[in-house]
C-alpha cells in the first residue's frame, strides 16, 4: 500500500478506483456481513456463490458488506448490474440464484424479497416498501463497500470532505460549517455539536482530544455498531474534520467489548489508513497530524455517560464525575486535557456536511433537528433492523410503512423510544413527527435510537420492570438517589406484578421517580424512572389493575387473576391435569375445574390448553359468575 504524499495523489487515487473499482456493467453480489446476517449464515452463503462462480468460470465480484438494515430477512444481499434485493438466502439456492440472475438474466424467485410479484417488472431495491422512505446520510456507504477495504471507501467518494477542508478550508471554516449546520448530537442528548466544538476549541491548552463514544447499552440497539462495523473510515474521516477544526492531534474510539467485529474492523481501519497516510503524522504531506486508538470497555451501561467514558479510558472505574469542569475544558477531559465528545453517528454525519453545505443538510429534517436519525427498530414488528428517516419522519411511517406493521396484524398498543431511559407512547401519538424536541414535549426521548414495539399482548406495568431492572443493575452506585431509589421502586413493581400490591403504590412509585430523577448524579439515575413515569401516565389503568382487581390483561404477570376452566370450550384432553405440579386441576366424569384454595396462578394450565379453555378473570368477575 503505498503512501499518499499529497492532496493531488489522493484526488488521483480516488478517481482511478472510481472508474475501476465498481463499473456498473460488472456482475456483482452486494452481501450483508453485519452481526445480524453473519449469525444468519452469510458466511456459507457467499462460500457457495464463490464456489459456483468458479465451477462455471464466471468472474463475479463479492462485496461483503456492512449492515443493508433488513436484519429481519437475513442473509440479505443486492445484485447488479439487474439490481435485484435477494433475502434469507441459503447456500444450496447460491448455484441456481446465480443461473438465474447471472446466466438467465431473470431473477430467482424463491429467495427474492417480494413473493407476490409474479410477472415483471420486478421492484428496484429503492422501491421496497422497507427502503422506500428511509434517506441514508450516516449509513451511506453501509450497503456499498467492504468495511475492510480502504480502497472501497475512497472509490465511492471517502476522504472527500476531509480533501476539501484540507485544501480549501480553515479550521473556522469547517468549524462554522458544522455548527451552521445545527448537527445535532445523535447520542441522545441532541447537544449541538458545532457549539460543543467551538467550546473545546477555545480552551486555551495546546493538547487536546477527539472522542468517539461507541458504548452503545442500550437493549435492541446497533445503530453505532452497525458504521463501526460496516463503515469504519466514515467515523474516522468525520474525527479527522473535527480534530483539524478543533486542534487537536490524538484521538480515541470507545468500543464496548461486546462488539468483536467492530473492534476488529476498526482497529484493521486503522491500520490501512495509517499505511495510506490518512492518518498519524503530517496525513497526505500536509503539517496536520492525527493520531487515532481504539479502547474497548467491559460493558458497563454508565459508561455511555461522558465522564464514566473518560474515567474508563483513563483505566479507573467508570464512575460519573461532578461537572464543572467539563470535558471540553482543561481538567474535565481525558487525562486531565480538553476533549470533544460525539457519538459514532455524529461523526459520520460530518462528511456530507463539509462535502455538500450546511444548507444542503438543513434541507433535511425539521428546522430544529436537519439531518436524519437512525433508528434500531425491534419488537412485535414485522420488518425489524436498522432504518434512517429525516427527522420529523412520523411514528406511523416508521413502523407501519417502513416496519410492515404489527406482527400477526395483532393490535398496536405502544412504542418505546430512547431505550433503557425513554418513555412509552401510544397509538395517540403515531403521527408524531420524531424529532428531538417533539418526543420531549411528550415524556419520551430520541436517546440513542431505539425503538421497541409493543402489541396488545403486552402488559405495560412488565415493561416498565423490565427497563428499570435493567437501569438499576447497571447503576454505578455512586450516588444515593440512583443506587437506593431505583432498587425501591423495582421492588414496589415487583410487588405489583406478582399480585401483592397495595393502594398508594402508584403515588409513591411517581413521587420516587420525580427524587431519583432531581437528584441523580448523571443521565443513567435521570432517566432511570422515565419507562415507568411514561406507563402510568399513559397506562395507569394498567398499574390500577395489577394492584385493586388482581389481574393482568395480558396475561403476563404470574400471580394474578383467578383461573378457570370453560365447560362449553373444554373438550376434556386433559393436558390442564398433567401440567399441574399443585393438583389444583380437579376432574370429575363430565368435566374438569381448578380449586382455587391449591391453585397458584402459575399459569402452566393456561399455557397447556390447546384451545383456549383455561380463562384467566379479575377476582370479581370470577366471584360474579360463582
Amino acid at each position: 500500500m503505498e503512501r499518499l504524499n499529497s492532496i493531488d495523489d489522493l484526488k488521483k487515487l480516488r478517481e482511478r478506483l472510481a472508474s475501476d473499482m465498481f463499473r456498473p456493467d460488472e456482475p456483482r453480489v452486494r452481501a450483508c456481513c453485519g452481526t445480524a446476517c453473519t449469525a444468519s449464515g452469510s458466511a456459507k452463503v457467499i462460500n457457495a456463490i464463490e464456489e459456483d462462480a468458479k465451477k462455471r468460470g464466471m468472474d463475479i465480484d463479492v462485496v461483503r458488506t456492512g449492515c443493508q438494515g433488513m436484519c429481519q430477512n437475513g442473509p440479505v444481499m443486492k445484485v447488479e448490474p439487474a439490481d435485484i434485493f435477494y433475502q434469507k438466502v441459503k447456500p444450496e439456492q447460491a448455484s441456481s440464484l446465480i443461473g438465474y440472475t447471472f446466466v438467465g438474466g431473470m431473477p430467482f424467485r424463491q429467495a427474492i424479497y417480494r413473493k407476490d410479484i409474479l410477472s415483471e417488472p420486478i421492484p428496484d431495491v429503492v422501491d421496497l416498501p422497507f427502503y422506500k422512505k428511509q434517506l441514508r446520510i450516516a449509513l451511506r456507504n453501509n450497503d456499498k463497500i467492504d468495511p475492510t477495504n480502504i480502497y472501497h471507501y475512497i472509490a465511492v467518494g471517502g476522504y472527500k470532505a476531509l480533501e476539501k477542508a484540507l485544501f480549501t478550508m480553515t479550521p473556522e471554516d469547517v468549524l462554522n460549517e458544522v455548527d451552521r449546520a445545527n448537527l445535532r448530537g445523535r447520542g441522545g442528548a441532541g447537544f449541538p455539536a458545532g457549539k460543543k466544538w467551538k467550546h473545546t476549541k477555545s480552551d486555551k491548552n495546546p493538547v487536546k482530544f477527539v472522542i468517539a463514544n461507541g458504548d452503545e447499552g442500550d437493549p435492541g440497539a446497533f445503530m453505532d455498531r452497525s458504521i463501526m462495523e460496516g463503515d469504519p473510515h466514515s467515523l474516522f474521516e468525520g474525527m479527522l474534520l473535527c480534530a483539524y477544526a478543533i486542534g487537536a492531534k490524538y484521538g480515541f474510539i470507545y468500543v464496548r467489548h461486546e462488539y468483536p467485529l467492530a473492534v476488529k474492523n476498526l482497529k484493521h481501519a486503522i491500520k490501512q489508513a495509517e499505511e495510506l497516510g490518512l492518518l498519524g503524522r503530517n496525513i497526505v504531506g500536509t503539517n496536520f497530524s492525527f493520531f487515532l486508538d481504539v479502547r474497548e470497555g467491559a460493558g458497563a451501561f454508565v459508561c455511555g455517560e461522558s465522564t464514566a467514558l473518560v474515567a474508563s479510558i483513563e483505566g479507573e472505574r467508570g464512575f460519573p464525575r461532578p461537572r464543572p469542569p467539563r470535558l471540553s475544558e482543561t481538567g474535565g477531559g481525558v487525562f486531565g486535557y480538553p476533549s470533544n465528545l460525539n457519538n459514532i453517528e455524529t461523526y459520520a454525519c460530518v462528511p456530507p456536511i463539509i462535502e455538500n453545505g450546511a444548507d444542503w443538510f438543513k434541507s433535511i429534517g425539521t428546522e430544529n433537528s436537519p439531518g436524519t436519525k437512525v433508528f434500531a427498530l425491534t419488537g412485535k414488528v414485522k420488518n425489524t433492523g436498522l432504518v434512517e428517516v429525516p427527522m420529523g419522519t412520523t411514528l406511523r411511517e416508521i413502523i407501519f410503512d417502513i416496519g410492515g406493521g404489527i406482527m400477526e396484524d395483532k393490535k398496536f398498543k405502544a412504542v418505546q423510544t430512547g431505550g433503557p431511559s425513554g418513555g412509552c407512547l401510544t397509538a395517540e401519538y403515531l403521527d408524531l413527527p420524531v424529532d428531538f424536541d417533539s418526543l420531549v414535549k411528550v415524556g419520551s426521548m430520541m436517546g440513542s435510537g431505539g425503538m421497541v414495539v409493543m402489541d396488545e399482548d403486552t402488559c405495560m406495568v412488565d415493561v416498565s420492570k423490565y427497563f428499570l431492572s435493567f437501569t438499576q443493575s447497571e447503576s454505578c452506585g455512586k450516588c444515593p438517589p440512583c443506587r437506593v431509589g431505583t432498587y425501591q421502586m423495582l421492588q414496589m413493581l415487583e410487588k405489583i406484578t406478582s399480585g401483592k400490591g397495595e393502594p398508594g403504590d402508584i403515588e409513591r412509585l411517581e413521587e420516587l421517580g420525580r427524587l431519583i430523577q432531581e437528584g441523580s448524579l448523571c443521565g443513567l439515575g435521570q432517566g432511570a424512572p422515565n419507562p415507568v413515569l411514561s406507563t402510568i401516565k399513559y397506562f395507569r389503568e394498567e398499574y390500577e389493575e395489577h394492584i385493586y382487581d388482581k389481574y393482568c390483561r395480558a396475561k403476563v404477570c404470574s400471580g394474578l387473576g383467578v383461573f378457570r376452566i370453560e365447560h362449553d370450550e373444554c373438550f376434556l384432553c386433559g393436558l390442564c391435569k398433567e401440567a399441574c405440579a399443585f393438583d389444583a386441576v380437579k376432574e370429575t366424569s363430565r368435566s374438569f375445574f381448578i380449586d382455587q384454595d391449591y391453585c397458584t396462578k402459575c399459569k402452566a394450565c393456561y399455557f397447556a390448553c390447546p384451545i383456549g379453555a383455561v380463562k384467566v378473570e379479575k377476582q370479581a368477575k370470577a366471584e360474579a359468575k360463582v
